[in-house]
């Protein structure tokens, strides 16, 4: 019976009605300078007692690193955010048609203030695919990054505590901390385009390390980390970009 109505009537098919999830494109954002690309989220925080939290929220500078805004709030709304965005645009003299925001599919990032801002502001919007966490990866490894530091406690025991503490990681972040994956530039440098000059400083440093004592450098004569050039999220491989 069932192969007979498969093949005449079609009838052997799931008659529920079933979800139809919408096709979501896989964001491919590029930055080449500092104020072109920023990517913000949100971040708990362990309060002073079991179920509480503080919410951190952050805008990042994509290609600099650099922490252009934050703030520690009891409540994840979308008026924090907004406030937040438009202080950092304010601060940043950021011109229409210049800047894309990144951020992943939570209530705050997808808020109808947030997006009513952003257009006002001339700023273009994307997000993360749902349940894809490598689409907001700067973020993802700036809160890690505070995660992990030695000194970061099991709670926080108010929120006056919990912002003194994010205002001390936050200057070490941006000023002092030698980031990878910017040729060991902090965030500030690159940000504000001092990175040149201390990267031809260093190379002299070693041309001269290595004129004292080139017997030292076995291979080849040293040279300081390449400066950052571009900061992709999702860079298309070969395959996908001859496509």
């Amino acid at each position: 019976m069932y192969r007979l109505l498969a093949a005449t009537h079609g009838c052997v098919r799931e008659r529920r009605n079933q979800l139809a999830h919408p096709a979501y494109a896989k964001p491919e954002l590029l930055a080449r300078r500092p104020n072109e690309l920023w990517s913000w989220d949100v971040s708990k925080l362990k309060g002073p007692a079991k179920w509480s939290w503080f919410y951190l929220y952050v805008v990042l500078d994509v290609f600099s690193r650099y922490a252009v805004g934050w703030t520690v709030q009891e409540r994840e709304t979308a008026q924090v955010a907004t406030a937040l965005i438009a202080q950092s645009v304010e601060q940043q003299q950021i011109e229409p048609g210049t800047l894309t925001v990144h951020a992943d599919r939570g209530a705050a990032q997808r808020s109808k203030p947030v997006a009513f801002l952003l257009a006002d502001l001339g700023i273009t919007k994307t997000h993360s695919r749902p349940c894809t966490s490598t689409d907001n990866p700067y973020s993802e490894a700036q809160f890690k990054t505070l995660k992990y530091r030695p000194e970061f406690p099991q709670r926080f025991g108010s929120l006056p505590e919990a912002r003194a503490f994010c205002r001390d990681f936050f200057r070490w972040y941006n000023h002092d901390h030698r980031h990878s994956g910017i040729g060991l530039m902090t965030p500030a440098a690159v940000h504000y385009e001092h990175a040149a000059e201390l990267h031809a400083k260093r190379a002299q440093v070693l041309a001269q390390a290595y004129a004292r004592t080139p017997e030292r450098f076995v291979r080849r004569p040293p040279r300081p980390p390449a400066l950052p050039t571009a900061a992709w999220i999702n860079k298309p491989t070969t395959e996908e970009a001859a496509s």
